[in-house]
Parts: structure tokens; sequence; C-alpha cells
């Protein structure tokens, strides 16, 4: 079958050297414009994580307004809103970023820690306990779940439980090993074993990074551990 006279052009015109040129330049161009918006949001990405640092959390919420707008389905990016709106204590807004963070993906493990953590510092203990439950069904190696799943049982006064919970967390990572000891410590304190809460004390101390991200805690065992040796020496 013999090709039609307009066929045979428009071949010759795809063709034709500076078609071709022009082609590759536009794919070039559209390559390159990729590229420079993957730069600039990798930059934002880098000042949200720099700005939540310095405790700039309103800086940290308005460059994730922008991320969230030219992809309105990442569910990080409202996760992490989520979590500037919690350190800034607006609890109702986070848990509204969390809730369509999960919305958009539901196996995202960190969004249902984050949301229990809201949950808690409200007094909702059930659902707090429910949501960590499911970021450690999703994620066993989810430390935090973990960690905060056993502070929340002990503020219930499940000493128990808590107490079973910190043990079958060290088992399975060292990850968070410091502060671990230390909560397991003072839910021995509380339960009234002060000899195992000294002990536990002692290992938090000597787990627990020297870095300034962990100094106020560090201070804060160290003074668990003065006031029960005290308690110890003038009992």
């Amino acid at each position: 079958m013999r090709e039609s006279q307009d066929e045979k052009m428009n071949n010759n015109a795809e063709n034709h050297p500076l078609s071709i040129e022009i082609s590759l330049f536009y794919r070039l161009r559209e390559e390159n414009i990729r590229l420079v918006v993957v730069e600039s949001e990798e930059k934002l990405r880098i000042s949200v994580k720099q700005k939540a640092q310095e405790g700039d959390y309103s800086g940290a919420i308005a460059l994730l307004d922008q991320l969230i707008e030219s992809h309105p389905e990442s569910a990080i990016d409202y996760n992490n809103r989520g979590l500037m709106y919690f350190w800034q204590g607006q609890f109702f807004q986070a848990i509204k970023d969390y809730n369509q963070a999960i919305e958009l993906n539901k196996k995202l493990d960190q969004a249902y820690n984050n949301r229990a953590n809201c949950y808690m510092a409200q007094g909702n203990w059930a659902e707090a306990l429910t949501d960590y439950e499911t970021a450690i069904d999703l994620n066993p190696a989810n430390m935090k779940a973990w960690l905060n799943q056993g502070i929340t049982l002990r503020e219930l006064g499940l000493y128990d439980l808590a107490l079973e919970n910190f043990d079958l967390t060290l088992t399975i990572s060292h990850r968070l090993q410091g502060r671990i000891y230390a909560e397991r410590g003072y839910t021995y304190y509380l339960r009234g074993d002060w000899n195992c809460a000294i002990a536990d004390y002692h290992r938090a101390l000597s787990a627990l990074p020297l870095t300034d991200k962990y100094r106020a805690y560090r201070q804060k065992v160290q003074e668990w551990l003065n006031q029960l040796i005290n308690y110890s020496a003038t009992g």
C-alpha cells in the first residue's frame, strides 16, 4: 500500500534534522524545569526541618502550606504540618492534618503515632491506645509508638502492663534505649519498686546521648535519680 502525499510530507517533516533538534530542545527544557522544581521542593523541606529545629513552627507551617498546595496528595506533608501544629499546642488543627494524612495513606504509621500523641495530650486515652496499637501493627519497628504506648498505660495506672510493654520494647531494638530505661524506671518508682527505679535511671543516664537534644531529658532523669537517692538516705 502506497503512502499518500500528505503522509510522505509528514514523515519527512518529522525526520527533518531541525524537527528532531526542536523536539530534543523541548524535552530537555521540560526535564530542566522538572529538576528545578524538585530541587526547589527539596530546599523547602530542608528549610522546614531547620525552622522546626529552631522552634519556628509558624515558619515551618508556612513552608509546608506551599508544599501541600503543590502536592495536595502528599500524606507525609500533612503529617509533618500536623506535627508543627501539635508542637504549637493546636491539637484540633493537628488532628485534622493527621486525619487527612491517614486518608491519603492508611499505612502511614507515623501519622497514627502522632495523632495518638494528640489524643493523649487531650486526655483521650482510649483513642490514643488504639492509634498506638495501629501504628505498631503497621510497623513493629516504630519504637516511638512502643514507648508512647507504655507511657500511656502508666498514665492510666496500669503499671504492670506498662512494664511489660517497656520490657518487650527493649528486646525489639536498641533505639531510644535510654528513654525506655528512664520511663521504665519512673514506672517502677510509681509502683513503689525504688531499687529497680534507681537501677533503670543509672542505665538511662549511661545510654542517653550527650547531645543538646537530650540535655533537658538527661537533667530530668538525673533529678528523678537524686530524688530517690535522697529519699533512701533519709528513710
